[in-house]
């Protein structure tokens, strides 16, 4: 399914024609920003049905929707990894996976790529899981001298 793609593409279509409208009108934030912000509210709308089905298909466990939620493009791979029971890598696949269907957006770091997702999942009626609780044991002092 590509219905979230042509969503993301539609956002980046209505950009071009307000920037064609404000630069052909005399009146660049006035009624043109109004109308076109009613021409978005009314696409998301038509468009919702379809992005849920999208999001209940790839994200069809409690932990793919526990990585989805943290992918906020701040997070790398390894911080949700370890918040949500996975390896980074399986994050990086879900990414990957998720890319290709239009619901994360890749973000340029220093160190390569993360992705933030495009929609929020409380919008669409999902409850997010809970955060795993990182453990983080501390070191075993030794006692050396004492008896």
């Amino acid at each position: 399914m590509t219905i979230a793609y042509n969503e993301i593409n539609l956002k980046y279509q209505v950009q071009l024609i307000f920037l064609t409208l404000v630069s052909m009108s005399n009146d660049p934030l006035g009624e043109t920003a109004s109308i076109l912000r009613e021409i978005l509210k009314w696409t998301k709308f038509a468009g919702s049905k379809e992005v849920k089905d999208v999001l209940k298909d790839a994200l069809d466990t409690d932990q793919k929707l526990l990585v989805y939620h943290l992918s906020d493009g701040n997070k790398g791979s390894v911080e949700i990894g370890n918040k949500a029971g996975v390896s980074h890598s399986t994050v990086f696949n879900y990414w990957t996976s998720w890319a290709r269907r239009g619901i994360v957006e890749p973000v340029k770091v220093r160190g390569g790529e993360r992705f933030k997702k495009v929609f929020e999942l409380e919008d669409f009626g999902f409850v997010v899981p809970e955060i795993k609780i990182e453990k983080v044991e501390k070191p075993v002092q030794s006692n050396k001298g004492e008896n």
